[in-house]
């Protein structure tokens, strides 16, 4: 009686499957290591493909990290206008940016990590600071607005709009690796200064979505 051989192979992946596989792993290793530490060996040993599949996929190290740099400008992008859009009063601006960059950073810490690395390929459009400015820009909109209804120079909305954009982008890499405390407080204090300012701080401040 002949005995029938089952083929345990794992099936093919294909192009695109393939190439998902390469970002994922290739994301992971920018995040651990940067890009200038990450070897186009490493991403294909990692993958268990050999070297030239990367290389007929994304031309070699600059390409696919740009591609990972890109799909995280997009997520972060969406997640900061998407707040932005759904604000009303300006404390709500605050509030709802703040919290909306740390839920960021909670979800995708290897993706924040790679955004405020430094690296050559990243620059005019792929680099963090350069997502903040549009940010920025978004934000200065609205700010412009608020500041024509209380009488005030909506010429100055620009610099106050890279004030506070600036200022949630640096709270929220401090916040990476701090972790502590939560992110609501964190984003509490954060209203509580630009909102009141020094001479006005509350002692226990709190997002008005909790009260």
């Amino acid at each position: 009686m002949m005995r029938t051989v089952t083929d345990t192979r794992r099936p093919r992946m294909t192009g695109n499957e393939r190439r998902a596989q390469l970002v994922d792993v290739a994301r992971t290793l920018f995040a651990e290591k940067g890009f200038e530490q990450t070897s186009v060996e490493e991403i294909a040993a990692r993958a268990n493909v050999s070297k030239p599949v990367v290389y007929e996929h994304f031309g070699g190290k600059e390409g696919i990290y740009a591609v990972v740099v890109d799909r995280e400008i997009q997520a972060l992008t969406g997640t900061l206008i998407a707040a932005l859009e759904t604000a009303g009063h300006p404390k709500s601006l605050l509030e709802r940016t703040a919290l909306a960059l740390l839920d960021y950073i909670e979800d995708n810490e290897d993706g924040f990590r790679i955004l405020v690395r430094d690296s050559p390929v990243a620059q005019a459009t792929g680099t963090f600071s350069s997502l903040i400015g549009d940010v920025a820009t978004q934000v200065e909109h609205l700010l412009g607005a608020q500041f024509r209804k209380r009488g005030q120079d909506p010429r100055t909305a620009p610099m106050y709009s890279q004030m506070l954009v600036g200022m949630v982008a640096l709270t929220g890499q401090w916040w990476l690796d701090a972790r502590s405390p939560r992110k609501d407080e964190v984003a509490a204090h954060l209203v509580n200064l630009a909102w009141n300012g020094l001479a006005g701080l509350e002692r226990r401040p709190r997002l008005t979505t909790e009260e």
